[in-house]
């Protein structure tokens, strides 16, 4: 038994290798064509950017080789599998947009493409992975590295196209202080709680994602995405800072529990209320304006979120119309709260009260599970 586990590490090994020599392949390709569109000095900056970040990649999958199987008494699988190998081609994309840091805003969509596509595969790959039975540890670990990896690369860049503002930047340490306060924690031989299954941190991390793809691409105003940028960071880390009660002890299961219950019940159905309020007076201004097609979509997307009815999808319209227009044309007064709380419904949902609450049981759903 042992000699075929370590027949199976050797392979998965050597598979590894291959990999990695295939991506540095592909990175030398993007180097000659950035060198002959562009110039060679930049091409040899975004290929020794993406390089480093490429080599990080392959070191975290290889440092967690050990983990390719389904649970700790399971087996080795006999090699990486299509999910896993999605996962890697994720943190390529994820090290290739990163090779654009720091150059000029002539290369944005470029960018914008590759970690477009880093955040599509972040669902088909787990969705691959179930479908062809081979969920690992390995699988899983390399899904939350990565994400905490592009949600420091792809910050960054937004955050020197003037989409962002720099405060974005403490969510994107967060989870690698959250890590070193376990590990300092565990060497300590201090306590750590079991945190509890909580779906919304899944989701939290996949609307980050989906979020800065968006930012990057040149569409929407500068001015709303700063904001909107905080107002998504916001309930993250607070996700993080309960989740650190919780490990320590401070909190106690039940007390986090009924802090979820109190969001549902009385916090989000609170920023329905709110939002309607604040669309009176954005719609009233859109009037001064003529502007209709503001008018009539904030009372569109006011209708959905008030009732509940399929309330996330109403602030998403809000945000994209707000998204067409500079938020203090619109009355900054107004504006900045209506983009915080439409973006927090986004996020988590209308709660209580809710005629149909689209959309939720997709977003927690395992696809292909």
């Amino acid at each position: 038994m042992q000699l075929n586990q370590d027949v199976d590490f050797n392979f998965i090994n050597h598979e590894l290798q291959a990999i990695a020599v295939l991506g540095g392949g592909v990175l030398l390709i993007g180097f000659g064509l950035l060198g002959y569109t562009k110039d060679w000095l930049a091409a040899g900056q975004w290929l020794l950017q993406a390089g480093l970040l490429w080599g990080y990649v392959c070191l975290c999958v290889w440092r967690r080789l050990t983990l390719n199987r389904a649970n700790p008494e399971s087996p080795l699988y006999p090699s990486l599998g299509w999910g896993n190998r999605l996962t890697i081609l994720r943190g390529g994309l994820i090290a290739m947009t990163g090779g654009f840091l720091f150059m000029d805003h002539a290369t944005v969509l470029m960018p914008a493409l590759l970690y477009t596509l880093a955040a599509m595969l972040d669902r088909l790959d787990g969705f691959v992975a179930r479908r062809s039975r081979q969920v690992s540890l390995l699988g899983n670990e390399l899904d939350i590295s990565f994400d905490a990896l592009g949600l420091v690369v792809a910050p960054l860049l937004a955050i020197g196209l003037g989409k962002l503002h720099w405060s974005y930047l403490l969510l994107s340490v967060a989870y690698y202080v959250y890590r070193w306060g376990l590990q300092r924690r565990n060497s300590r031989d201090l306590p750590i709680q079991p945190l509890p299954p909580n779906p919304l941190r899944r989701t939290l991390a996949g609307f980050q994602m989906g979020f800065i793809a968006v930012v990057l691409w040149p569409f929407l105003d500068p001015e709303l995405t700063t904001i909107a940028g905080i107002a998504f960071m916001l309930p993250v880390l607070f996700g993080f800072v309960a989740d650190w009660w919780v490990v320590c002890g401070q909190i106690q299961i039940p007390a986090y529990s009924r802090l979820a219950e109190w969001s549902e019940r009385f916090f989000q159905p609170g920023l329905r209320v709110l939002q309607a309020l604040l669309l009176f007076l954005v719609i009233g201004h859109a009037t001064e304006l003529t502007d209709k097609a503001l008018m009539f979509g904030s009372l569109f997307s006011a209708c959905l979120m008030l009732f509940g009815f399929a309330g996330r999808l109403g602030a998403l319209i809000l945000i994209v119309l707000l998204g067409w227009h500079t938020p203090g044309e619109v009355g900054p007064v107004a504006s900045y709260p209506l983009i915080v709380a439409a973006s927090w419904i986004l996020l988590l949902g209308t709660g209580r009260y809710s005629i149909w609450q689209w959309g939720d049981e997709w977003l927690k759903r395992y696809d292909g599970a």
